[in-house]
């Protein structure tokens, strides 16, 4: 699938990028180029390939889930202008 120039112009409008006529002809064989390739994909047979999360048999290694700090909110709170109920309070932003 090539692109017509006038097809990357309305890209880059649709994008809001401007672009030179110099920038427009190589763009627009970069680009031909990159469809040519998806093109190519999309016609791999993949019918009987099943899909996957991840292509290694592996499982992730994980730390167990433990407190490792102790709470220290009310030490954080003590400095803070303003708190109700354990929780910050902030100047009204939204009307």
């Amino acid at each position: 699938m090539s692109l017509t120039i006038e097809q990357l112009k309305q890209v880059a409008h649709l994008a809001r990028l401007e672009m030179t006529p110099d920038q427009a002809d190589h763009y627009t064989q970069q680009l031909s180029s990159i469809l040519d390739l998806v093109d190519q994909l999309q016609q791999a047979k993949t019918d009987q390939v099943e899909p996957m999360a991840h292509p290694l048999e592996m499982s992730q290694r994980l730390r167990p889930d433990t407190v490792t700090e102790t709470n220290q909110r009310d030490v954080f709170q003590s400095v803070a202008p303003s708190v109700e109920d354990g929780l910050y309070v902030v100047p009204k932003v939204i009307e």
